[in-house]
């Protein structure tokens, strides 16, 4: 078993629950984090916290290398700085992520570094696989670059996985996090028409998803990390009402995103049909495959 596994990004809402499982499951972690170790230790448990990632120079290695990191895409409109703080905190983290694992004694068998389903754009309602061509926008160019910073390091030692992730749902955080209090209150509709999809999957599912890219020899390239039944966004709010025994009576007109944040709002006005199919091929199983039973959970504190 690949014991010792260096991880960024471990104190976000996939981190936080991935490092606790994997100290169960007996391995050694190290987490990269500007936090304090006392901070990083209460989320993430009993691991070593590395806030240098030069402290790892010329370093004997680790078995596996999980990474993470990034600045929450729809934390802020997206300025031209906004934007390049996005890109720095993916792009330009794993490259730098890169040349200390050249640095290393011993490469690492696998490294399994974070993306999103925006790797596509905008693809309408056609279904999205691994081989599905993107389309050319801020997302795609952005997860293209974070991706080839990672296949930069695969070697005849070090296999690759790219975790094209979608919407994660889960308690306590996430996304739906920021949904929660307009549709308890009844204020929760559909965006624009309501017809985009939202290729959703549950937290533990992306946790199980990783830990089986890590364990899994033959586990390689790209994967999108959504659940087998992606819906609409008109789907996705009468489910959500449905779960909170709410009213979804108002929609969310596309002008006024467009008004209010800007470029951003492609994030909320477009979307992927994506299917998990390499996943489901090479025999991951998923917890949860239907929204409903996933919202109930995310949605029980």
């Amino acid at each position: 078993m690949a014991n010792k596994v260096l991880v960024t990004g471990g104190t976000g809402f996939i981190g936080q629950a991935l490092c606790p499982l994997l100290i169960q499951k007996g391995y050694a972690l190290t987490v990269h984090s500007r936090q304090s170790v006392g901070a990083v230790q209460a989320l993430c448990g009993r691991v070593e916290v590395l806030n240098d990632l030069s402290n790892l120079q010329a370093h004997t290695g680790f078995d596996a290398v999980i990474n993470l990191a990034g600045e929450g895409i729809a934390d802020k409109r997206w300025s031209d700085s906004r934007k390049q703080a996005l890109l720095d905190s993916r792009v330009g983290l794993t490259r730098k992520l890169g040349k200390v694992i050249a640095s290393w004694q011993q490469a690492p068998s696998v490294i399994i570094s974070g993306s999103a389903v925006g790797y596509y754009g905008d693809q309408g309602e056609k279904q999205v696989t691994e081989e599905t061509s993107p389309n050319d926008e801020f997302t795609h160019k952005m997860c293209a670059d974070w991706e080839a910073e990672a296949e930069a390091l695969r070697s005849e030692e070090t296999r690759v996985c790219l975790s094209r992730t979608g919407l994660v749902v889960g308690p306590g955080g996430g996304f739906l996090g920021r949904m929660l209090l307009p549709f308890k209150l009844g204020l929760g509709g559909r965006i624009a028409d309501g017809n985009h999809f939202m290729p959703w999957i549950h937290r533990e599912d992306v946790v199980g998803a990783l830990i089986w890219m890590l364990e899994t020899p033959q586990a390689d390239g790209a994967y999108n990390v959504v659940s087998p039944n992606p819906v609409s966004n008109r789907e996705f709010t009468r489910t959500l009402g449905k779960v909170l025994n709410r009213p979804t009576l108002f929609p969310v007109p596309a002008a006024v995103l467009k008004l209010a944040l800007g470029e951003m709002a492609r994030l909320l006005l477009t979307g992927q049909n994506a299917i998990p199919k390499k996943l489901e091929q090479e025999g991951f199983e998923f917890r949860y495959r239907e929204l409903e039973a996933a919202l109930k959970d995310a949605t029980r504190y």
